[in-house]
């Protein structure tokens, strides 16, 4: 555990240098799309059932946390890590040590979650400010935000572990799985306004996941069964995401 500190540490020493190269991406930008989406397109959206009774901004304002924690963790995890196997090779000084790759990779999540939970905490203080928040319980909405962000990290991770080329494949990734998702997964509006064929796509994303639970934490809660269902999905895709990691820069250390 002292050894996965030392890899957050690090990782730390670096972005307190160069945090503000963030600021705009992981804080500003969330707030800007709320006004717009919230303040601005939202007004002229009716409080009916498809929004719980809720104004429009308020609707928006927990899954819009959810979306920034997942689009953070999906940066977090492709180019950065590229670098410290590739171009920096950075996770190869520190396996030099007696620091495990197992140990680099949970280094590598717990950082995810300390991004995600502290731009998520900028977030709600702007978006109390606005008025937008409902209730203190939308605390509980930012660990769903962290715990979402750290599961969809997992598996991209792993995967960018495997990676010899340059990057090429991040454009695709975020052109058909993380832009997609964010449009189509519950942040805008809920997925039962999708065709019924396209729904089930929703379903297995982590974002439409960790959405219904922020939002279920937000404002009048969710049935026990369905947060179990939701808990459940998030928490499997970061143990195969963890396994199949651990796995990958095991095996790209070792090279």
């Amino acid at each position: 555990m002292c050894a996965t500190f030392i890899v957050v540490e690090g990782m730390w020493t670096w972005y307190r240098r160069n945090w503000r190269a963030t600021f705009v991406s992981s804080v500003v930008q969330p707030v800007l799309l709320l006004l717009a989406m919230g303040f601005g397109l939202g007004s002229q959206v009716r409080s009916t059932g498809a929004t719980g009774g809720h104004e429009y901004v308020v609707y928006l304002a927990p899954a819009l946390l959810v979306t920034t924690a997942v689009q953070i963790a999906a940066f977090q995890s492709t180019y950065p890590i590229l670098s410290a196997f590739k171009w920096q090779q950075t996770y190869h000084g520190i396996a030099a040590s007696p620091i495990t790759p197992g140990q680099i990779f949970a280094g590598h999540l717990l950082w995810v979650a300390l991004r995600v939970a502290v731009s998520g905490a900028a977030y709600l203080l702007v978006a109390a400010a606005l008025g937008t928040l409902t209730d203190v319980t939308v605390l509980v909405s930012l660990l769903v935000a962290v715990l979402t962000g750290v599961a969809f990290a997992a598996p991209i991770a792993a995967y960018s572990a495997t990676l010899p080329t340059e990057g090429q494949q991040f454009s695709s990734l975020f052109r058909f799985v993380v832009t997609p998702m964010t449009l189509l997964a519950g942040t805008f509006f809920p997925i039962s306004r999708l065709p019924a064929w396209v729904r089930p796509l929703a379903w297995v994303t982590p974002l439409w996941h960790g959405t219904e639970l922020s939002r279920g934490a937000a404002f009048d809660g969710l049935p026990l069964l369905a947060v179990a269902g939701h808990l459940a999905f998030l928490l499997a895709l970061l143990g195969i995401g963890t396994w199949f990691g651990v796995r990958t820069f095991t095996e790209r250390l070792a090279a």
